[in-house]
């Protein structure tokens, strides 16, 4: 499998399930797709702000379900297999998008994993172990937060700093040069992350060295 970002901004994702797992992928795609939830019951769950649908359907049902939704992507949590099996032939029928939970294991067309994520403001790490060792994603995705620490200001501040260059005329080969020393400098990441430095300091800082040095490498 390839990894890729998908921007699900205005599509809809329908997740039939209304159980803890059915939920967890509520949760996640609502921060950014509108979701819909099917399912005869629902967990005490927290699902996001998603549109929930109390329905049972069928294994038959499932096709006009997609019809009517016209989802970017399917997510089949139920505890019944017919109905996933269901959901992953109707969406593969349509060229949807499937995310089965209960074989996230499997590499059948179409199929996508969902993996463990860390944020920090723009930047995005994602990690998947092909639904093999849930726990070990957990446990990276969690080593991984602290690393990302600052991360988010970094890349602010690389680009701001990339336009400011710019503006400036500086060749874009010397542009690389100086945001590639602001990345690997352990000052300006201890400084981002304790906050005694911010992004608009550490350009101001950076094109002072530039214009006093004469486009000379710092």
């Amino acid at each position: 499998m390839i990894p890729l970002l998908h921007d699900f901004t205005d599509a809809t994702v329908l997740v039939l399930g209304g159980g803890h797992v059915g939920a967890r992928k509520a949760r996640r795609f609502a921060r950014e797709a509108r979701v819909i939830v099917v399912s005869p019951a629902f967990a005490d769950r927290d699902f996001g702000g998603a549109a929930l649908v109390r329905a049972a359907p069928e294994p038959a049902d499932i096709p006009a379900w997609l019809e009517r939704a016209a989802p970017a992507l399917v997510v089949a949590a139920t505890d019944d297999e017919t109905i996933n099996d269901a959901a992953a032939d109707a969406a593969r029928e349509r060229g949807v998008l499937v995310n089965r939970a209960d074989r996230s294991g499997e590499r059948d067309p179409g199929s996508v994993v969902v993996p463990a994520t860390v944020r920090e403001g723009p930047v995005t790490v994602a990690v998947a172990t092909g639904g093999t060792a849930p726990a070990l994603s957990k446990y990276l995705r969690q080593e991984l937060e602290g690393t990302l620490d600052g991360a988010g200001e970094m890349a602010r501040v690389c680009a701001e700093l990339r336009a400011a260059l710019k503006s400036r005329g500086v060749p874009a080969d010397r542009r690389r040069e100086i945001v590639t020393d602001v990345v690997n400098s352990p000052a300006v990441w201890t400084a981002l992350r304790t906050g005694t430095s911010n992004s608009s300091q550490v350009i101001e800082d950076v094109l002072g060295e530039e214009l006093s040095s004469g486009g000379g490498r710092p």
